[in-house]
């Protein structure tokens, strides 16, 4: 799905954003300094708003994207209402973690990083929740729920529907 970057709802953000490049732009690594600051303000790193920031640093976009793709804090389509972080950490993928998130995504339609076309929901795989007693364990928002099965997973989902 394409999202369509819509400058004039965003001017107030851009500009927050481009008197922060203007501030920053003799730190070091200030790379990572403008893409946090860029993922605070949209939710996520518009391609519009990388190209604006490499004609503004001239950092190339290969760099940017490189960065981008290699920290999972990154995002470089919207997420939606409701993000489902499905854990994979050791405890939870013994436990059925795995047959979770696969549930999950023949549930909505859509995988890992993804979002669906109604913008309501994305998909993220994490290693640890923090809630190993409760395995397998999703967050919905900020928002745990635990001792999951296969057959419960529909239940919680619909609760954000």
């Amino acid at each position: 799905m394409a999202f369509e970057f819509n400058w004039e709802g965003n001017k107030d953000r851009v500009n927050r954003l481009l008197n922060f490049i203007e501030e920053n732009k003799n730190k070091k690594g200030v790379l990572m300094l403008i893409l946090q600051e860029t993922q605070e303000l949209f939710g996520y790193l518009p391609k519009e708003i990388l190209e604006l920031i490499s004609e503004k640093t001239n950092i190339p976009l290969s760099e940017m994207y490189g960065v981008a793709t290699f920290y999972s804090q990154f995002s470089l389509v919207p997420k939606g209402e409701n993000v489902i972080g499905v854990c994979l950490g050791t405890a939870c993928y013994v436990k059925g973690g795995q047959e979770i998130l696969e549930k999950i995504q023949e549930i909505l339609g859509i995988g890992v990083a993804e979002t669906t076309p109604d913008g309501k929901f994305s998909i993220d795989a994490t290693r640890c929740l923090g809630a190993c007693g409760l395995a397998p364990v999703i967050m919905i928002n900020e928002k745990i729920y635990g001792r999951l099965t296969v057959d419960s997973v529909e239940e919680v989902i619909n609760q954000y529907r």
